[in-house]
């Protein structure tokens, strides 16, 4: 924690410009508690991880990606389902997260949200996420979990999520992320 602002990095895996996710995002981050602030990180330039480049150097959106997460205090990830599963932009990222010597993910406090048009709000993808968390060793919250069912109805034809369930549930989960940060900072 720098300045005693904690900084949570978050991202989502859709690269639509009108994603839900990126609305729920958008909206965490007006809802974060006082004295945390969360960047929103675009994965739209991250290639795919490829061993052959790699070995001829980081690619430099992969390295400021990395640099993001490493100075982050916790994690915000939102989540679509791509056929009940996370897409495969989060996916690539967390993968090219995962390499090197200091990957910046190991034991970072994370929270998860999914919106979706679907009736189960992302619970398939975010349930799948939950599986990769633990090879990451990434410490997720477990509850609240936020799946914002129905999505198109609830984000504004602007990219605004109007839902008041939803917010809700997102600042919810934002206090959890918040105090699992302060008790993985306190040891």
């Amino acid at each position: 924690m720098k300045n005693n602002i904690m900084k949570i990095a978050g991202f989502t895996g859709s690269l639509r410009q009108g994603s839900f996710n990126k609305a729920a995002l958008r909206a965490a981050r007006e809802l974060m508690p006082e004295g945390a602030e969360l960047e929103i990180i675009d994965l739209a330039d991250i290639p795919f991880l490829n061993e052959d480049a790699e070995a001829l150097g980081i690619p430099g959106p992969v390295e400021a990606f990395k640099k993001k997460l490493a100075e982050a205090d916790g994690i915000l990830i939102a989540t679509p389902e791509y056929n009940y599963s996370i897409p495969p932009v989060l996916k690539n990222a967390l993968d090219w997260a995962s390499r090197g010597k200091e990957p910046p993910l190991y034991g970072k406090p994370l929270a998860i949200l999914s919106a979706s048009p679907g009736m189960l709000g992302g619970a398939r993808a975010q349930y799948h996420l939950r599986q990769v968390c633990v090879s990451l060793n990434l410490i997720p919250v477990n509850k609240p979990e936020v799946m914002i069912s129905s999505a198109h109805t609830k984000v504004s034809a602007e990219g605004v999520l109007e839902d008041e369930r939803a917010l809700r549930g997102i600042q919810e989960l934002l206090e959890a992320l918040i105090l699992n940060i302060r008790k993985s900072q306190e040891k």
